[in-house]
């Protein structure tokens, strides 16, 4: 399946991915991940909402340490479906974005 592909980070205190007009990322594809580590291991976990109540899609750990750099991960097949949006929780990671479709 073809589809154009978009990146977002999530933005403000919300946490939420959104678009470049503001709004939250709605049902979509994770096609990709990448990160920028922190000092310490962390992971990046992301729920399918627009919060850590909504139900889990997947757990990152990230490298060890901040001399690590960038991790960055390519999802198989059509990717990892959110059916309703994008809510990231994220420990020891200076900055994460998404690649969907």
């Amino acid at each position: 399946m073809q589809t154009d592909v978009l990146v977002s980070q999530p933005l403000g205190v919300s946490n939420t991915f959104k678009t470049q007009s503001g709004s939250a990322v709605g049902r979509c594809r994770i096609k990709a991940i990448y990160g920028t580590s922190g000092a310490a291991a962390g992971t990046v976990v992301i729920y399918d909402g627009t919060s850590s109540s909504d139900p889990c899609l997947m757990t990152v750990s990230t490298p060890t340490a901040a001399n690590q750099g960038t991790f960055w991960i390519l999802m198989p097949g059509e990717g990892v479906l959110a059916k309703t949006g994008l809510y990231a929780a994220l420990t020891n990671v200076d900055s994460v974005m998404v690649i969907y479709g």
